[in-house]
């Protein structure tokens, strides 16, 4: 009877498979005086929509230092709104005043890439060819629940955008059909990057890091071919040209 351990060890081993997946993550660079930054935050989150739940943040320390006010209790404050920390850069954890915090794991790489969350399950399924230029051109509607990102230019949406989806891109966004989900442009700090929609219903709009939700819409211009653009910090959603 052959012996059951050097039989199994005369087998090919397993091949173990390993895939790639990026992910772009939310910078946060809070800024003196914290509380005030605070209140900045909560004000986000509450018109946001939940844009932070769930999603990879990094802390950026780059514009505090070890003597600011409010420092020491600063990452339970954000943990403590929901943000998920995972990681921390521009500061030390040698400064005294942090030396109890619960630091993440250090990350290395990445690139800049912009104060804007991104979808970490993104729905590859509904993506579709992505044509000359760096525009990916999908045609079939973004359902509720899905996510798109595209980080090479424009996205264009042969159709409608439902709402609880979501569209992420390095350029413009042009949906040819009704834009219910969460639309954000620009990311990389492309401030001339802009939003179509046939019908503007967008729950969240988004353009180098700046909001605005479905509140900020004129109502005279809600269920329109409309256009958001960046006016200096703000976003606008003007009617398109008929």
């Amino acid at each position: 009877m052959p012996d059951p351990v050097s039989t199994t060890s005369s087998h090919t081993p397993m091949r173990i498979r390993a895939r790639g997946r990026s992910f772009l993550a939310l910078v946060l660079s809070p800024e003196a005086p914290l509380p005030l930054w605070l209140e900045g935050l909560d004000y986000q989150i509450a018109r946001s929509g939940g844009l932070f739940t769930g999603k990879p943040v990094i802390l950026d320390l780059g514009l505090l230092n070890e003597t600011t006010p409010g420092l020491a209790t600063l990452l339970d404050d954000i943990r403590g709104r929901g943000v998920r920390i995972i990681g921390i850069e521009g500061g030390s954890r040698h400064w005294p005043v942090v030396a109890h915090w619960d630091w993440p794991e250090t990350l290395d790489g990445g690139r800049p890439a912009g104060e804007v969350e991104i979808p970490e399950d993104p729905a590859v399924s509904a993506a579709g060819p992505v044509s000359g230029g760096g525009t990916l051109i999908i045609d079939q509607h973004v359902r509720s629940g899905q996510s798109i990102q595209h980080m090479q230019g424009d996205v264009i949406i042969l159709g409608s955008v439902s709402s609880g989806a979501e569209i992420v891109a390095a350029g413009s966004i042009h949906v040819y059909g009704t834009l219910r989900g969460r639309a954000i442009a620009g990311v990389g700090g492309q401030s001339q990057s802009r939003i179509f929609a046939s019908r503007m219903l967008a729950e969240l709009l988004a353009l180098d890091g700046y909001y605005a939700v479905t509140e900020d819409i004129d109502p005279a211009i809600l269920g329109q071919a409309a256009q958001a653009a960046l006016d200096e910090d703000r976003v606008r959603v003007l009617p398109l040209l008929a």
